[in-house]
């Protein structure tokens, strides 16, 4: 996917102000609601096409040794619309027109291999008269352009590009920081996750930081794997918090500018998928942190998930929402996951709002991995995705389709509940690692209360395999 298409419902609109889009979220806070109301079910089929443009830039693993994914969210400012290839290569191209006002290329080495190419879009921030388009990249680096000129700020880092691994994968030769999505912008600081490996148990850091906009310089840093005479440390026994990497912050981050609040999707502990390493709950992995803009000190956290083992990252940027209760009007947070669970939290304590209970799970079987002996499941709203799936599911679409599914899952576990554990006979987890939810989250409609969430029904087959040093997750049909 390279091509970016553009409709228009004749005749065309001039630009106001509720057509812009100035966060990746449509507001700070992820609600990715807007309020025109000119397009709807009565009209949406005489919309045409106004302009299309093509960045030209895709990799289907021919040219590149790793294939590209279209996941940028495009930004509407003063009627410049910001877009970005799934190399980085930023566009800024008129609104009505589609006409190429200017383009910045961070120019990465497009010879990485990962698992996919991808950026999912630009920051905005505005200060007096500076305005600034903040662009990361996946080789670690944040640039600060002119949101009307694309011309780097020379104040900003060095020349306008602060090199954001700096202190995050010293000392892991394979190691790597990379920033995938945007950074949060929360008055003129610039708060950043990053995305770090996830497949060995030590590695690059996933603290979360926070820069100044105007310099690039770190202004504070949270440790998202907490020290000693840190809040949480007694979480991570045999000190296995040392060097640990993962409890990143991949996806997009909410702010809440009235109150100096950010609040950050933590995913998974590593190794994701093996905990005999780390025993404990492993605070903050699978975690809404809520932090404070200025200081980065934690406000409070809400832990979903004790002690990961099923890579059930909270991959979707949290959604600041309204709701009823009582008749009072509530700020509250509502997260969504890959296991298809709604987290409704009250956004200045981190209570949940509705009744979540820690409930008995199974215990692993595999030697020497760790379990956490309950898991907190809440009551209410009622998941949104299956949560289960059992050998009479498989397909039966065609004969052969059934009958490959049939081979691959043959003596499979399956129908097992919510948080068991991958076993080392073949294991149907469901859903799977891509959810449930993932990084497209929840929009919010504040005129009717209605949460809406895109959600896939997609399970995965796995077994643990012992690879001599740790076990490991493989797939079922490896040899």
């Amino acid at each position: 996917m390279r091509m970016l298409r553009i409709f228009f419902l004749a005749p065309a609109l001039s630009i106001l102000m509720g057509q812009e889009w100035q966060s990746v979220g449509g507001d700070p806070g992820g609600m990715k609601y807007s309020p025109l109301d000119q397009i709807n079910r009565r009209n949406v089929s005489k919309l045409k096409v106004a302009w299309e443009f093509d960045t030209g830039e895709w990799s289907d693993g021919k040219q590149y040794p790793s294939r590209s994914a279209f996941e940028a969210t495009p930004l509407v400012v003063e009627g410049i619309l910001y877009v970005a290839s799934p190399f980085g290569h930023l566009f800024a191209l008129d609104a009505e027109t589609g006409k190429r006002i200017w383009d910045f290329d961070p120019k990465i080495d497009r010879n990485m291999r990962l698992n996919l190419f991808v950026n999912r879009g630009v920051a905005y921030w505005k200060g007096g008269n500076s305005e600034r388009i903040l662009l990361g990249d996946l080789n670690g680096h944040l640039h600060s352009l002119d949101a009307k000129t694309g011309k780097p700020d020379l104040k900003f880092g060095d020349n306008g590009t602060a090199d954001l691994t700096v202190g995050m994968v010293d000392g892991f030769e394979r190691g790597f920081y990379r920033l995938p999505s945007p950074v949060a912008v929360c008055g003129d600081v610039l708060v950043a996750g990053g995305w770090v490996p996830d497949g060995e148990a030590q590695g690059p850091s996933g603290d979360v930081r926070g820069f100044d906009v105007r310099t690039g310089r770190e202004k504070w840093r949270f440790h998202s794997v907490p020290r000693p005479g840190e809040f949480g440390n007694e979480t991570w026994g045999n000190k296995s918090w040392e060097r640990r990497g993962g409890t990143n912050a991949w996806s997009m981050l909410s702010v809440d500018g009235p109150r100096g609040m950010v609040f950050v999707p933590l995913t998974s502990p590593s190794y994701d998928t093996y905990g005999g390493d780390r025993p404990g709950d492993n605070l903050f992995g699978n975690t809404v942190l809520a932090l404070n803009c200025q200081t980065g000190e934690r406000v409070w956290h809400f832990q979903a998930i004790h002690h990961d083992l099923w890579d059930y990252d909270f991959a979707s940027q949290p959604a600041l929402v309204t709701v009823k209760r009582g008749g009072d009007d509530v700020p509250a947070v509502a997260q969504v996951s890959k296991q298809g669970f709604v987290y409704l939290l009250h956004r200045q304590t981190g209570k949940p709002l509705f009744e979540i209970k820690e409930q008995p799970v199974m215990k692993s079987d595999v030697p020497g991995q760790y379990t956490s002996p309950t898991q907190p499941i809440p009551m209410k709203p009622p998941p949104y995705a299956r949560q289960r799936m059992t050998a009479e599911e498989i397909t039966s679409v065609t004969p052969e389709s059934r009958a490959e599914c049939l081979e691959m899952s043959k003596g499979a576990i399956f129908g097992e509940p919510l948080y068991h554990p991958i076993h080392e006979q073949s294991t149907v987890l469901f859903p799977g690692f891509n959810g449930g939810a993932n990084w497209g989250g929840a929009a919010f409609d504040p005129s009717t209360g209605t949460l809406f969430v895109n959600s896939m029904d997609v399970g995965g087959l796995f077994r643990m395999v012992d690879r001599g040093d740790i076990h490991r997750c493989g797939f079922a049909i490896a040899p």
